[in-house]
């Protein structure tokens, strides 16, 4: 009876309405989404999502910069990656500008470091991180041969260490809600002339 009563003033019905108006338009949008969806599946075209250039650059650019001590003889201070889209080799470049300064050096030392590198999906926290790191080179202007060739020596290395720990992108709970409800993961990361395109497909059967 109180609903009731409730409901019987103008102003009470009108909000009452007004709310299952806007639950019902959600629920026809959400049975829309999934309707496409299954549809987009049947016709055979695979689901995907895509991630900018910008969206990746922003998220690097929020870890930098990084220092990385080699050896307790020198110290690098690596700026913000400086990312570009190689469609053809499905990789992504990363220019990086780096400061040298330590015992082993008279001065401090300017120069760039380039890297490129594949892409992988993290389940565990739905990320986007490199993979398949390659040093195309690691050069600092005047520096010493003897410093050079420790520099050589760490490029590996310190590559793994400044993009391996960088997420590119995260994957949001409700990007992923959809297709996870119809059994669906992301199973591979395109490099594109606009971003990323990262497609989905069955789970596997346990």
């Amino acid at each position: 009876m109180v609903a009731v009563r409730s409901l019987s003033h103008p102003l009470h019905f009108r909000r009452f309405f007004h709310a299952l108006h806007r639950r019902a338009f959600a629920a026809v949008c959400a049975v829309l989404a999934l309707g496409l969806f299954a549809v987009a599946q049947r016709a055979g075209a695979q689901p995907s999502y895509t991630i900018s250039a910008e969206q990746m650059q922003g998220a690097v650019a929020e870890k930098f910069p990084r220092r990385y001590a080699l050896g307790g003889l020198m110290t690098l201070d690596v700026q913000a990656p400086r990312l570009r889209l190689l469609p053809q080799q499905n990789r992504l470049n990363a220019d990086m500008d780096v400061t040298a300064s330590g015992p082993l050096l008279q001065r401090h030392y300017s120069g760039a470091f380039d890297v490129d590198f594949a892409l992988r999906y993290e389940p565990s926290d739905r990320t986007i991180r490199a993979q398949q790191l390659h040093v195309n080179s690691l050069r600092l202007e005047g520096l010493q041969p003897q410093a050079a060739d420790m520099l050589d020596v760490y490029g590996p290395q310190l590559a793994e260490q400044t993009l391996r720990e960088v997420v590119l992108h995260q994957l949001r709970p409700q990007d992923l809600a959809l297709p996870d409800g119809l059994g669906m993961q992301p199973s591979s990361i395109t490099v594109t002339d606009k971003g990323l395109l990262v497609r989905f497909s069955p789970k596997a059967v346990p």
